[in-house]
C-alpha cells in the first residue's frame, strides 16, 4: 500500500534534528513488524486525556502492537474520556492560574492535568460504581484478576453504553479489550481506580488479594516474552517512568535472574520523550545506557525523540498506518 499525504509530507520535510529522528524510528518499527517481529508500546504521561485513542486504537486494530504497557492513569482515562468526554474542559490559560483558580476547580470537581480537567463525578464516580459491583463480584468468588482484566469486563459487559460520549472506535482501550490484547500495568496503585479500590479495602469490603499484583505482572511478563521473541520484540516507549523501566527488564531478569542465557535483547527501542538527561534521570536516559543494563544489545536499533509526545506518537502512528 502507497503511503497517504501525512506520511508523504512526513518524508518530505522532517530531514534534521527530531524530525528525522522521528521518521527514522517509524521506518525501523515498520521494518520490525516485517520481519515478523512482535511490538511493545509503553504509555505514560497522561496520552489517554490527550485522547491517543482516536488513533492507538487503530493501531490495535491493524495488529501493529501486540503488548501494552501503561499506567493505572493511562488504563482508566481512556474509559473516563469515553463515558464523560462532555463534561471536561479544557484550560488553554492553565499557565496564568493562580492558587485561588486551582481552588476553585477543584471545588468545582475538575482535576486538572495541564490544559485539560476531568470531571470527578461524572468520570471517576461514573466508573466506580460499575468497577466496584465487578470486583465485588470476584472478591465474593474467591477469584482473582489484573486491573487491565477488570477493565475489559466493564467495557464489554456493556454496563457503559448508556453513558459513551465518544465514537467507541476512539477508544483504544475497547479495541483492546475485543483483542484481549494483553496489558502490563506496573504501579496500578497509584491511580484513582487504585485509590478507590484501596479504600474498599481499607473498609474491609475487598480483599487486596482480589487484585493481582505487580510481581504477577512480570512473572505474565516472564512467561510471555520467551514465546514472542522468536523474531524478536521492540519496544517503543511514549514518555518515561515506570510504564517503560518495569517490562523492560524482563530481558536482563531472565537472563541474570533466570539464568536463560539464550533469551534475545529487545530488538528495537525507541523512546518519545522531553525529559533531559541529568542527575540520574531514568525519563532522560540515552538508549546506549540500557546496554549496561543488559536490554538492549550492541546492534539494537536506537531511537530518542526529544519532544511532546502528544504531537509525535500521532505522527508515528499515522506512518504506520500509512495515512
Amino acid at each position: 500500500m502507497s503511503k497517504g499525504p501525512i506520511s508523504q509530507f512526513i518524508e518530505k520535510h522532517y530531514l534534521h534534528f527530531n524530525s528525522a529522528s522521528l521518521v527514522d524510528a517509524a521506518k525501523a518499527y515498520e521494518q520490525q513488524l516485517a520481519n515478523g517481529a512482535k511490538m511493545m508500546v509503553s504509555m505514560a504521561g497522561a496520552m489517554s486525556t490527550a485522547e491517543i485513542g482516536k488513533i492507538f486504537s487503530e493501531i490495535i486494530r491493524q495488529d501493529k502492537v501486540q503488548i501494552i504497557s501503561c499506567t493505572g492513569a493511562n488504563l482508566e482515562e481512556d474509559i473516563m474520556n469515553l463515558v464523560a468526554h462532555s463534561h471536561y474542559e479544557r484550560v488553554p490559560n492553565y499557565r496564568d492560574l493562580t492558587p485561588q483558580d486551582e481552588w476553585d476547580l477543584l471545588e468545582r470537581g475538575l482535576n486538572r492535568v495541564t490544559d485539560t480537567c476531568i470531571p470527578e463525578h461524572e468520570a471517576f464516580r461514573r466508573l466506580q460504581k460499575h468497577i466496584y459491583k465487578i470486583w465485588k463480584d470476584a472478591d465474593d468468588k474467591g477469584e482473582r484478576y489484573f486491573p487491565h482484566e477488570f477493565m475489559y469486563k466493564m467495557l464489554l459487559s456493556g454496563v457503559l453504553e448508556e453513558y459513551y460520549e465518544i465514537d467507541l472506535k476512539d477508544s483504544w482501550m475497547y479495541a483492546a479489550a475485543e483483542k484481549n490484547l494483553p496489558i502490563i500495568v506496573p504501579g496500578w496503585e497509584d491511580s484513582t481506580m487504585g485509590n478507590i479500590f484501596a479504600s474498599y479495602v481499607i473498609k474491609g469490603d475487598l480483599k487486596a488479594s482480589t487484585m493481582k499484583s505487580g510481581i504477577e505482572y512480570m512473572v505474565f511478563l516472564s512467561d510471555w516474552y520467551p514465546k514472542n521473541s522468536s523474531n524478536g520484540v521492540g519496544f517503543f516507549q511514549i514518555g518515561g517512568g515506570i510504564a517503560g523501566d518495569f517490562p523492560i527488564c524482563v530481558v536482563p531478569m531472565l537472563y541474570q535472574d533466570m539464568e536463560m542465557h539464550d533469551i534475545p535483547f529487545w530488538s528495537y527501542f525507541c523512546q518519545i520523550s522531553d525529559s533531559t538527561t541529568s542527575y540520574g534521570s531514568y525519563s532522560g536516559a540515552v538508549p546506549n545506557e540500557k546496554i549496561t543494563w543488559g536490554k538492549l544489545d550492541i546492534k539494537t536499533p536506537k531511537f530518542i525523540i526529544e519532544s511532546d509526545a502528544t504531537i509525535v506518537a500521532p505522527l508515528i502512528f499515522a506512518y504506520l498506518l500509512d495515512l
